[in-house]
């Protein structure tokens, strides 16, 4: 009985632990469009590593919903004509680090590059935070929900 309860101490302190990183995790990525410093930061870092394909003002490239010669899209708009208000914080953010493979498959060719190791996630998160407050409220307060819907699947899956 004595060695039970120490396992079911010990599994409860693991998935304890677990959930703590994950929501610390999700937490330090979570999008802070109202926070004007980080916005500031994430403008500059924006215009330093995005905008030669998504734009000076955000609006992507032309046809960026039709394929090129090279079988690959062009890069899409960030602002509230593209798609990127669509997907919830963590997915912005891993497109971001890790590049779109990370969620489209290893085969998937595109143009954007991973940011893993050329800026920090941190970073990562001044420059969505900056696209984020470009948005109409609207397209805010729809972003929010997903990102809401999305951390009531991920308790649920835990």
């Amino acid at each position: 009985m004595r060695n039970v309860l120490i396992l079911v101490a010990v599994v409860a302190v693991l998935l304890g632990y677990q959930l703590y990183t994950h929501k610390s995790e999700v937490s330090e990525r979570a999008l802070q469009p109202k926070n004007e410093q980080i916005v500031s930061q994430g403008q500059a870092l924006y215009m330093a590593h995005c905008a030669s394909c998504h734009g000076d003002n955000l609006e992507g490239q032309e046809n960026w919903r039709q394929r090129l010669a090279s079988g690959r899209l062009p890069a899409p708009p960030h602002d509230e004509t593209g798609h990127t208000w669509h997907h919830d914080d963590e997915a912005l953010f891993n497109v971001t680090k890790y590049g779109p493979q990370y969620v489209a498959g290893a085969d998937y060719q595109s143009d954007m590059p991973s940011f893993e190791g050329v800026i920090s996630d941190a970073e990562i998160v001044a420059v969505l935070s900056f696209i984020k407050s470009t948005w109409p409220a609207k397209a805010q307060a729809t972003h929010d929900e997903i990102n809401r819907r999305s951390e009531i699947t991920r308790q649920e899956q835990n």
